[in-house]
C-alpha cells in the first residue's frame, strides 16, 4: 500500500499501476458535472483517466497519508490534502480524507475515496 502512495507522490504512474489489478474499480465521490475527476472508472485506463483529471486541475501543496489500518482484504488510509486549482481561481482546498482499498492477490482491486466534496465544488464554482 505504501508503495502505491509513494508512486503517486512522485508522479510515477507506471509504478502506481503496477500495484493495481488489471480490472481495478476506482471510485471518486462528488458531482461529475462540477468535479472533473469524479465517478466510477475501471481498469488501468480508468485510473489514468482519474489521475489525468486530478493532475490537470490541481496543484498539490500537501498530500499526506497519515494512518493505515488493515483488516482482512480491506485497507483504510486516513490522510490530508492541501491543493489549489490550476485554473487560477482563488481558493484553497484543505481536506482530510479516507481511502478504502480492497486487496486481492497482493494487488489493489478496488479504491474508493471520501473527502470534503462541498469544499472542492465551491472552488470550481
Amino acid at each position: 500500500m505504501q508503495e502505491a502512495y509513494a508512486a503517486f507522490g512522485r508522479g510515477d504512474v507506471a509504478a502506481l499501476l503496477a500495484t493495481c489489478a488489471d480490472d481495478i474499480v476506482w471510485v471518486s465521490n462528488g458531482d461529475p458535472a462540477v468535479i472533473p475527476w469524479v465517478g466510477t472508472r475501471r481498469g488501468h485506463a480508468g485510473v489514468v483517466e482519474f489521475l489525468t483529471g486530478l493532475g490537470t486541475n490541481l496543484d498539490f501543496e500537501a498530500f499526506e497519508p497519515r494512518k493505515f489500518v488493515a483488516s482482512g482484504d480491506m485497507v483504510v488510509v486516513i490522510g490530508f490534502t492541501q491543493a489549489r486549482l490550476k485554473s487560477g481561481k482563488r481558493g484553497l482546498l484543505a481536506s482530510e480524507w479516507v481511502h478504502l482499498f480492497t486487496v486481492h492477490d497482493g494487488k489493489l482491486a478496488r479504491f474508493q475515496e471520501f473527502y470534503d466534496t462541498a469544499a472542492i465544488e465551491k472552488l470550481f464554482r
